[in-house]
């Protein structure tokens, strides 16, 4: 059978951009990420006007018990998601956006990684329309 000289199928695949220790750095933490009490205690951080709560104030809104928030703050921590401070004795916790960037940039396609250095995104669970809209008869 002969090769056929005409044009490829698809363009080349472009050598890997993550090392593999990277990958396995950054896998660990989307891991932590992943689980949805720990992905809705960063939304709340992140909605907080500093960026940053007490220990004491993420129970009641998460229908968490203490403990348990402690456990996944501890977790969050360890990924270097969280930075904490203890204050009298409390521990308060605070978003470390570097980290958070990292993991969005990892995904990021290149072109929206340069588009993205201002401009403002879509909401979460928002999509961009595949197809115009038609106009409806009447």
């Amino acid at each position: 059978m002969k090769k056929s000289s005409g044009p490829a199928c698809c363009q080349p695949v472009l050598g890997a951009r993550l090392s593999r220790s990277a990958a396995e750095q950054l896998a660990g933490t989307f891991k932590a990420v992943a689980d949805p009490a720990r992905l809705r205690l960063l939304n709340f951080l992140a909605s907080q006007p500093s960026a940053e709560t007490c220990v004491c104030y993420l129970t009641e809104p998460l229908g968490l018990s203490q403990p348990t928030v402690s456990h996944h703050l501890k977790v969050l921590f360890e990924a270097g998601l969280l930075e904490r401070e203890r204050r009298g004795t409390w521990i308060w916790y605070r978003i470390v956006p570097a980290r958070l960037a990292e993991l969005r940039d990892a995904l990021a396609m290149p072109a929206r990684r340069k588009a993205d250095s201002g401009a403002a995104r879509r909401p979460v669970g928002s999509r961009a329309r595949s197809q115009p809209r038609r106009a409806q008869l009447s």
